[in-house]
């Protein structure tokens, strides 16, 4: 183990084109400023918390505060695996995977982003079917949902093209108005009903337990 106090700095998600783990915070320096290049429209706006509106240098500060945060409060019953995403060791994006009392529950949620530069090439699906190999075939998850404002059309799409189904609306209000979402639900029996590109996990063993799970839950 290369990384006996913090594990999950083992742990890789290997698509055909993309490789999945946790920035060290050089990368992390990388891929804020894949972010900084832009992500969407500055009239749109496709997430919950309207973190991309932030001003230099509270931006970068933010953005680095966001995933320190998240392994210093991480704890098997609550945690959030922030994944930078790598193109030819180059950051181009970010895919998370988030999950609550999951040993009890077995639910996973996710989110991403991707750099302009790099959408529209399917990279955004293969983020996603990463982190949900992950989840149910690693670590024996039995629902992942999703949501997507109702105008954000690329990640609907990936929900669909990856057979989620429909399940229901919700309400935010990134910048101080209300937009409804829609929200998407898999089940286990869902994702493993059709064939799936195969995804190599790597270093999963030692990171099971921070997950809530033991060796054999996902096996």
């Amino acid at each position: 183990m290369a990384h006996p106090l913090w594990p999950l700095f083992d742990l890789r998600l290997r698509t055909a084109r993309i490789e999945l783990r946790l920035p060290t915070d050089d990368e992390l320096a990388e891929l804020c400023g894949a972010a900084l290049a832009g992500i969407h429209p500055l009239e749109e706006m496709p997430f919950g918390v309207a973190w991309t509106d932030q001003p230099s240098p509270t931006f970068e500060r933010s953005f680095a505060q966001y995933h320190w945060l998240s392994r210093g409060i991480w704890r098997p019953g609550a945690w959030d695996l922030n994944l930078a995403a790598f193109l030819d060791r180059r950051p181009i994006g970010s895919q998370s995977l988030h999950g609550k009392e999951f040993a009890v529950l077995r639910e996973v949620g996710t989110g991403s982003w991707i750099t302009r530069s790099e959408q529209g090439k399917g990279y955004g699906k293969e983020l996603r079917l990463a982190v949900l190999a992950l989840a149910f075939d690693g670590l024996g998850a039995e629902v992942a949902t999703s949501a997507a404002f109702l105008d954000n059309a690329q990640s609907g799409g990936v929900s669909r093209a990856l057979g989620y189904e429909p399940d229901g609306h919700l309400r935010q209000a990134p910048r101080g108005v209300a937009r409804e979402l829609r929200r998407y639900r898999m089940t286990r029996q869902m994702w493993r009903s059709r064939e799936r590109p195969p995804v190599e996990i790597v270093g999963l063993d030692g990171c099971l337990e921070l997950f809530g799970v033991g060796p054999q839950t996902g096996r």
